[in-house]
């Protein structure tokens, strides 16, 4: 066995190793050490247009997911399956003799990179601690500008606050109402919000002979139907039982199946009261489930990897 096998061999085993540890570090939460799926952001931001950028030089820091790779490698590239070992290998050891390699494909969405092709290259770069490489380039254009996550709920959770900062900014909503705690756990929820805000304006709007403000109608939105469902959420304690959620989450899945209810039924009248109650009752999941259901999840996960 030459030297520049064996280096290659004992890299691979570390990166691996690094790659195990992390995921036995997320056991209860495996999607935190998981590489980003293009795919999966794609459905997240919606990027509008595509353009061929051409070469560049990018750091590598940046590329943070794989257009099909994405199960090959955790959240920092580093290999997650033996099956891999050949070809990493080949690829660290051009790395260690200085070969220059063709540049890798990448798309460039909200700031970061997806691999379309080189992911071997650029986990052997990663795991090396090179700051730079060569890439052909194809933008995705957004207006959201990520920095970079680690992982899928991180991407999550700036697009949320992104959606945040547009939505009070071109409604005014935090100065009509002084209530900056419309906060959610998803995206696309202030959207919702805002046709939620539009509708009640349309139906301000059938009796009136004046058109009411845009300000009139959040107001009266904020104290006349937001609001009663909060007070009623507080007052049924639901909070404590969807501790990952907010209560602006809650109100956007009460309304929508107080809808469903009425509708159901045929009955207007149905309360909030009873659809908030209604609505606890049928989601509640015993907490001893939820860890049952994550530990089948990561035994099954590991048998499949080992068969592989």
């Amino acid at each position: 066995m030459s030297m520049t096998t064996a280096q290659t061999e004992e890299d691979f085993s570390r990166a691996h190793n690094k790659a195990f540890f992390n995921e036995i570090q997320h056991f209860l939460s495996p999607e935190e050490a998981r590489l980003l799926s293009l795919n999966d952001v794609k459905q997240l931001i919606k990027p509008k247009n595509e353009t061929y950028i051409g070469m560049q030089t990018i750091a590598v820091d940046k590329v943070v997911g794989s257009e099909g790779r994405y199960n090959d490698f955790d959240n920092r590239f580093f290999p997650k399956n033996s099956h891999l070992r050949n070809r990493w290998q080949h690829v660290d050891e051009a790395a260690i003799n200085s070969v220059v390699l063709p540049p890798i494909k990448v798309y460039e969405l909200a700031g970061l990179y997806f691999v379309r092709d080189g992911n071997h290259r650029v986990s052997v770069a990663k795991a090396r601690g090179t700051e730079f490489i060569d890439a052909e380039v194809v933008s995705l254009q957004s207006e959201v500008v990520l920095k970079r996550p680690n992982n899928l709920k991180d991407v999550i959770r700036q697009i949320i606050n992104y959606e945040k900062r547009s939505f009070y900014a071109e409604t005014g909503f935090g100065d009509i109402t002084d209530y900056w705690c419309l906060d959610f756990s998803t995206t696309g929820s202030y959207d919702v919000i805002y046709n939620h805000i539009l509708t009640h304006k349309y139906y301000l709007n059938l009796h009136k002979t004046e058109e009411v403000s845009m300000e009139a109608a959040i107001t009266s939105w904020f104290e006349t139907v937001y609001y009663p469902f909060v007070v009623t959420i507080q007052k049924k304690k639901l909070m404590k039982h969807f501790k990952k959620q907010t209560i602006s989450d809650l109100y956007v899945w009460i309304v929508r199946y107080w809808d469903d209810l009425k509708s159901k039924f045929g009955d207007e009248n149905i309360s909030i009261d009873r659809a908030v109650t209604d609505f606890y009752k049928m989601n509640k999941i015993p907490l001893i489930r939820k860890i049952k259901n994550k530990t089948i999840g990561f035994i099954l996960r590991k048998k499949i990897q080992q068969t592989e």
